[in-house]
């Protein structure tokens, strides 16, 4: 008897069960994601095909174009304005049955990849992105192989499109390959590029550029930078600097070559013309030119203007008797 009553209960129990994730399957919704300008069918649960049933988004009735094929809700030519939570009902006494949460997109394309070593020799980052929007989440996947082996590539915490990769070696003559595919609900694309260590070395712009006028010399300009922090081995991996400037009233720039100083003087600037002043590294033997440095503006020293002497008025009594002047007649100042 006891086993009969135990049996009885674990049925009763097996039953509450299935019936509880049956309810909570219909309260919890389910992701569907379809292509932008598709027909999209949406099923209630698992209701048989002559099932009668109402559908809402987003609490009201559903006013976009569409039709009823009995548990089955069928959408026209789906745009962005489709999202949504969507909700059905079975007849008559309006019982939900499930929800769907409705994402509209479109699948990735190739995405855009460019490396580049900023930290030359420790090793270089690739940041990649989409030319269009897929209006839905998409993540990236990223392989970078060298020499017939595949490379760790750690995420950048600071750049949701970036990661970092170390060099294995120094002056490698084998090419790297870094391939990233985009993925997302609808699909995928991938884009592959390779190329070698030395093309891809472009330092960071030179930091803390000042330029500053230089007393009692009304054409000259003192112009002084910093290598970018960024650059770890200044001693090892020297860089070379190009100096640009020009005074605000002409277009045309004056341009200095510079082997690895990190000042430099202005001997030809116009007296009294305020310039602008930019600085540009690289590598001395590999690799482009950064990009320029944030603007600095300077004016050539000028000479103090000599003070103006004024004049002052001199306050005549209004009435003064003079002594005669010798063979004339006296003289009164009225």
């Amino acid at each position: 008897m006891a086993n009969l009553v135990t049996s009885l209960c674990c049925v009763v129990l097996a039953a509450v069960v299935v019936a509880y994730a049956q309810r909570r399957s219909q309260l919890v919704a389910r992701n569907q994601y379809e292509r932008m300008g598709s027909d999209v069918t949406m099923q209630c649960g698992s209701l048989d095909n002559d099932a009668s049933v109402s559908w809402k988004v987003n609490g009201t009735d559903v006013k976009a174009q569409h039709h009823l094929e009995g548990p089955r809700l069928v959408l026209n030519e789906v745009d962005l304005g489709h999202n949504g939570l969507y909700s059905c009902f079975q007849n008559p006494h309006g019982e939900r049955r499930d929800t769907i949460y409705l994402h509209i997109g479109i699948p990735p394309r190739d995405p855009t990849v460019t490396c580049r070593s900023n930290t030359y020799p420790k090793g270089f980052y690739c940041s990649w992105h989409q030319l269009h929007p897929t209006y839905i989440p998409t993540t990236f996947e990223v392989d970078v192989q060298h020499n017939q082996r595949s490379l760790e590539v750690q995420k950048d915490p600071d750049h949701k499109n970036r990661c970092r990769v170390r060099f294995p070696e120094v002056f490698s003559s084998y090419p790297y390959k870094v391939n990233v595919t985009a993925v997302n609900a609808l699909g995928k694309a991938s884009t592959t590029i390779s190329f070698e260590e030395s093309s891809i070395v472009k330092p960071d712009p030179p930091e803390r550029v000042t330029a500053t006028p230089i007393r009692f010399n009304a054409r000259r300009l003192e112009v002084s930078w910093q290598s970018p922090a960024t650059w770890p081995d200044i001693d090892n991996f020297p860089l070379k600097y190009f100096l640009r400037y020009r005074p605000l009233i002409r277009e045309m720039w004056q341009h200095v070559e510079l082997s690895d100083s990190t000042s430099h003087t202005i001997t030809d600037a116009y007296a009294g013309k305020e310039y602008i002043i930019q600085v540009a590294a690289k590598d001395t033997e590999i690799g482009t030119w950064s990009d320029w440095s944030v603007a600095v503006h300077a004016t050539p020293w000028i000479e103090d203007p000599l003070p103006i002497t004024s004049t002052t008025e001199v306050d005549f009594p209004t009435e003064t008797k003079t002594s005669p002047i010798p063979n004339a007649a006296a003289v009164y100042v009225m």
